[in-house]
């Protein structure tokens, strides 16, 4: 099975999680998406970009360090998905409707029912929503 990273997954590498259990799992995520291919929505480079500069901003990493995380991820197998925005736009916006999500929320969610792919998230309300939508969760026994 395929998998769709969102944001939060992958910034996580960058930054420790105070909760053990989300820090070993963002360890295992990694471990996972070195070895196999993983799936991004074209917004997913300027989410993680931004998580990037607040961290910088809030002094949480150095720009060394930030140089270092982005040089991670080029080497990473990780492909962007090439349908165009327009056509996954009433997707996107019925999936934000029904979930009671963000239309970047929702793009992942798309990404992942029309791929079959499991999402890694640490975003609460974007697993809940996958869940209900049947998409499977990286991390859920």
């Amino acid at each position: 099975m395929s998998l769709v990273l969102d944001a939060s997954a992958v910034l996580a590498w960058m930054m420790d999680r105070e909760d053990a259990q989300e820090a070993h799992q963002a360890l295992e995520l990694l471990s996972c998406v070195q070895s196999r291919l993983a799936l991004v929505p074209a917004l997913w480079l300027t989410e993680v970009i931004n998580g990037v500069i607040v961290a910088e901003r809030r002094s949480l990493i150095t720009t060394a360090s930030a140089a270092a995380y982005l040089g991670l991820l080029e080497t990473l197998p990780i492909e962007l998905d090439r349908k165009q925005s327009a056509l996954i736009g009433s997707p996107v916006l019925s999936l934000a409707r029904a979930h009671n999500l963000t239309a970047y929320d929702a793009t992942y969610l798309e990404l992942a029912l029309r791929t079959n792919s499991a999402l890694a998230t640490f975003d609460r309300k974007l697993a809940q929503a996958a869940r209900a939508a049947g998409v499977p969760i990286f991390g859920d026994s």
